[in-house]
C-alpha cells in the first residue's frame, strides 16, 4: 500500500484548506477569462463588472471542466491554452456570454480548483473526517495505514488487525476499510472494504461492496457578492448522510464479508497461468483492465519476483506495483483493479491464458 501523510499531517492540512477555501455561485455571464503571463486567469465579476475576488489562477481540472461544459474538444482547448491563450480566452468568454448558465466555482489559495453545477452538494473533507475518525477510533487495535489529500480526493485507509486469516499457509491478510471523497466533482463519497496483505504490505480495495453519496442537491444560493455559505437544509440532509457514514464505517469491517473475499482469494490461487507465455498473459490482462505499458512492465516484474504464477499472484502483482507509481490517485485505482482482476470471470481468464499474443522480438 502506498504511504502518504500521517493522520496528524492530514488533519492539519484539511484544517488549513478549510480556512483557505471559498465557493462562488455565479452566472457564466459574470465570468471572464483573461490572458496573463502566457496562460489565462479567471475573473469573477458582479453586475457592475467589478471583481468579486482577485483574479484566479486556473488549474488543469478546472480547464477540463470548462471545456467539457462548453463542448470544446480537449485537444483543441489544450492547444489554445498552450499556444494561443488569448484565443482560448476569446472562445471561452464568447460561449460563456452566449449560452449563459449558473455554475459553482470552487476556489482555494487563489486558484479556481473546480467548475461545477450549482446543484453540486458540498460534502467537504472536514465533514468526512469528523464523521469517520471517531468511529475508526472505536475499533480495538485499529491502525490508519495510509492517508492522503491529492488535488482530486481525500483518502483514509485503516486496518483492523484483529480480523485476519491466511489465504494459504504463511500468507496472512487483514480486514480494513477505505474512505474517499472528492470536493472537485471527481466522484462521490465512497466507503469500501479493504484487504491488507502482510507479506508485501499490499492493499486490495473491494470495489463491488461500497456505500456511495453523490454530490448532488438543490441549487446553491448566494448573497449579493456571489459567495456561497452553508445552506441549513443541505446541512440537515448531510447530517443524515454523515450518520450513515458512521454506521457504514462500523459495518464495513465485517467478518462475513471478509471471509467471502478471502474465499475468493483462495479460489484464485487455483487458477494457474499459462507459463509458456507469461508476458503475453500479462499484456492481455493489462489491455483488458486499462494498464499502461509502463504499468504492464512493472506488473510483469512484480509477478516474476513473487513467483506465484496464478490469478491470485497476478492480482497481487498489480497491487504490489501500485506502491511504485508516483500518483497516489493512480495507486489507489490499481489497488481496486487488482481486486477486479482477481474476480474476473473464469472464461475471461481462460481466454487470457490461451490467446496467442504477438510480442516484439527481443533485442
Amino acid at each position: 500500500m502506498k504511504t502518504g501523510l500521517t493522520l496528524d499531517e492530514m488533519a492539519a492540512e484539511i484544517t488549513r484548506q478549510s480556512a483557505a477555501k471559498a465557493d462562488y455561485a455565479v452566472d457564466t455571464g459574470n465570468i471572464e477569462m483573461m490572458p496573463a503571463s502566457g496562460s489565462v486567469v479567471m475573473r469573477i465579476l458582479n453586475d457592475n463588472q467589478t471583481d468579486v475576488v482577485e483574479p484566479l489562477d486556473v488549474n488543469m481540472l478546472t480547464h477540463r471542466q470548462i471545456g467539457t461544459h462548453l463542448k470544446i474538444p480537449a485537444g483543441y482547448y489544450d492547444r489554445m491554452l498552450t499556444d494561443v491563450p488569448d484565443l482560448l480566452a476569446e472562445n471561452v468568454n464568447r460561449w460563456f456570454h452566449r449560452e449563459s448558465s449558473r455554475r459553482m466555482v470552487r476556489t482555494m489559495d487563489g486558484t479556481a480548483r473546480a467548475f461545477l453545477s450549482d446543484r453540486y452538494r458540498r460534502i467537504d473533507h472536514m465533514e468526512i473526517l469528523q464523521a469517520a475518525l471517531p468511529v475508526i477510533g472505536e475499533m480495538p487495535g485499529v491502525q490508519v495505514e495510509s492517508c492522503e489529500i491529492t488535488d482530486s480526493r481525500l483518502y483514509i485507509k485503516a486496518i483492523n488487525p484483529r480480523l485476519q486469516t491466511e489465504v494459504v499457509p504463511g500468507d496472512i491478510v487483514q480486514a480494513g476499510i477505505m474512505i474517499s471523497n472528492s470536493e472537485v466533482g471527481l466522484g462521490s463519497v465512497t466507503i469500501q472494504p479493504l484487504i491488507y496483505r502482510l507479506v508485501c504490505l499490499n492493499g486490495m480495495i473491494v470495489n463491488d461492496a461500497r456505500t456511495r453519496k453523490n454530490h448532488v442537491g438543490r441549487a446553491g444560493s448566494a448573497d449579493e457578492n456571489f459567495l456561497l455559505y452553508s445552506d441549513d437544509t443541505l446541512k440537515a440532509d448531510d447530517r443524515a448522510f454523515l450518520m450513515k457514514v458512521r454506521d457504514t464505517v462500523r459495518a464495513a469491517v465485517d467478518e462475513a464479508k471478509f471471509s467471502k473475499v478471502v474465499d475468493m482469494m483462495r479460489d484464485a490461487t487455483q487458477a494457474t497461468m499459462n507459463t509458456t507465455d507469461i508476458p503475453g498473459v500479462v499484456k492481455l490482462a493489462s489491455r483488458d483492465f486499462g494498464l499502461s505499458d509502463a504499468e504492464e512492465n512493472g506488473v510483469l516484474g512484480r509477478l516474476v519476483e513473487g513467483q506465484d504464477l496464478s490469478l491470485y499472484g497476478l492480482a497481487n502483482a498489480v497491487t504490489r506495483h501500485s506502491q511504485d507509481v508516483n500518483s497516489y490517485d493512480r495507486a489507489t485505482e490499481l489497488e481496486s483493479i487488482g481486486y477486479t482482476m482477481m474476480n474476473m470471470d473464469r472464461r475471461q481468464w481462460n481466454r487470457l491464458n490461451t490467446q496467442v499474443v504477438d510480442l516484439p522480438a527481443a533485442a
